[in-house]
């Protein structure tokens, strides 16, 4: 019901000192907002971009990745690229078995140049890496091949490239204790325990029977914990947990990509709270002081218009995004753009970029560098 101008000016004189429109004279202005969706009058604490960074080996191609991570012990990158494929997923013409040379590197931050390369013959697909405390390293591998033979499983690596663990029956996806379904990332607790991000389908809008959405947890031994989640957008559901990360309490991140949200957790799995200020998101990376680095790869005009893809960037007590790094130039993502999939973050403050299907073409090669800065 229209009650007319004369009722709205006597609600706002009805209204208590503190709804007034304008701050007195004495009351400092509130810190400017850019915008989280478009990045305008956001400030790149990176602007200076380093294309088709890291060395790759004598007469190998760049393929794609999805995983980046910094190693504690001394501040050097991890990352994977999958064996020169250009693609993933069913049928893709190259994968890890079909052409087996070793995808994870460790690369030194400042020159690039490979300071370590294991893991030939074993994998089908890396998807997720994490390098923990002790400097071993974690890769997930998110594709079963066509024998059932290999896939599905996660991995620990020494620093030089020795198997430590499994978890998971190799090329046997499913949903019971000790198997996985596309398992994306991995993460160590601050007590050493052991969580797998599993289900990297859910987010299709028809996903396949058996398809999974869940967080499960291990012991630092690798004996079944628990679990939590399923497919949906209720908080505690997920529709592709994409990625994982701890904040200086302890409390789990995790990117729902397909819900474009990231759902907070302590370690025993119970909700606390979200995010949704950080767009359709495939990695994450969190700083010891406690700043969100979110990448969004996937925002395009069928799945998440207007968003802009690139590296939002904000604190973990706030939803509320105070910076961001703007993503390469494509035509078929009009006004949003192409970026990577994974971010990590060196103590310099300059931010690493693993690029995925949908940016590697345009980025000109599997890792970018943003170096922080002038």
């Amino acid at each position: 019901m229209n009650r007319g101008p004369l009722f709205l000016v006597a609600t706002l004189a009805a209204l208590p000192a503190s709804f007034a429109c304008a701050p007195a004279a004495d009351t400092p202005m509130p810190e400017a907002y850019g915008n989280p969706i478009t990045g305008e009058g956001l400030p790149n604490p990176a602007p200076t971009v380093v294309r088709n960074w890291g060395t790759l080996p004598e007469g190998r191609t760049w393929g794609t990745t999805a995983g980046i991570d910094i190693d504690p012990t001394d501040g050097h990158i991890w990352a994977y690229e999958r064996c020169g494929a250009g693609s993933f997923g069913a049928g893709a013409p190259v994968t890890c078995e079909t052409n087996p040379v070793a995808p994870i590197f460790k690369f030194h931050r400042e020159t690039g140049e490979i300071l370590a390369n294991f893991g030939a013959d074993l994998f089908v697909t890396p998807h997720g890496i994490h390098a923990d405390p002790d400097g071993n390293v974690w890769v997930t591998d998110f594709q079963g091949n066509d024998d059932g033979t290999r896939g599905h499983q996660v991995w620990k690596f020494s620093p030089d490239g020795e198997v430590l663990l499994t978890l998971g029956v190799a090329g046997q996806p499913g949903s019971a204790p000790g198997q996985f379904n596309q398992p994306n990332d991995v993460i160590t607790g601050p007590d050493g325990s052991i969580y797998v991000a599993d289900g990297h389908n859910g987010q299709n809008a028809n996903p396949s029977e058996g398809s999974t959405g869940r967080i499960i947890k291990f012991t630092p031994e690798g004996e079944y914990v628990t679990e939590w989640g399923q497919i949906g957008v209720r908080h505690g559901e997920f529709r592709t947990p994409h990625a994982l990360a701890f904040d200086s309490r302890g409390r789990l991140w995790v990117a729902d990509r397909g819900n474009h949200r990231i759902e907070i957790f302590d370690q025993d799995g119970n909700y606390l709270e979200s995010r949704y200020l950080y767009g359709r998101i495939s990695g994450l990376f969190i700083t010891a002081d406690d700043m969100v680095y979110a990448i969004d790869s996937e925002s395009s005009p069928g799945n998440h218009p207007n968003w802009l893809n690139g590296v939002r960037i904000g604190h973990v007590d706030e939803d509320r995004i105070v910076g961001f790094i703007p993503p390469f130039e494509r035509e078929s993502r009009v006004y949003q753009g192409t970026a990577g999939e994974g971010v990590a973050v060196d103590a310099d403050g300059n931010v690493y970029a693993a690029e995925g299907p949908n940016s590697l073409e345009w980025a000109g090669g599997a890792f970018t560098k943003y170096v922080a800065g002038g």
